[in-house]
């Protein structure tokens, strides 16, 4: 018996399906690095724009960013509040962070 290959509905239905669940994670994921992100409002501004006394964390280099939350967290460098803030995150929730920052707007 011949084995049939899908048919050009069925292929592009499976690849919506698959496009949708990929934009789907995608918003969830951003959805969980915005919450994370909120906890940073208090001194570093609302989106990561400071209104002063702090970096702004909006369109820095997403690299720059993890890179310094990981000395935070290692302890090679010292803050007050940041090493303890730091020590709470995963990996990938710094670089979850790390990206959502980078991908702001600094007015």
């Amino acid at each position: 018996m011949k084995e049939r290959l899908p048919t050009i509905p069925a292929a592009l239905t499976a690849l919506a399906a698959a496009l949708g669940w990929a934009c789907a994670s995608a918003q969830e994921a951003d959805a969980a690095a915005r919450g994370l992100a909120a906890t940073c409002a208090g001194c570093h501004g609302t989106g990561g724009i400071s209104a002063g006394g702090t970096a702004t964390l909006a369109g820095m280099p997403k690299d720059a960013i993890a890179r310094t939350l990981r000395a935070y967290k290692s302890g090679a460098l010292e803050g007050t509040v940041m090493p303890q803030l730091a020590k709470g995150y995963t990996d990938a929730q710094i670089d979850a962070l790390a990206a959502w920052f980078a991908s702001q707007k600094a007015r």
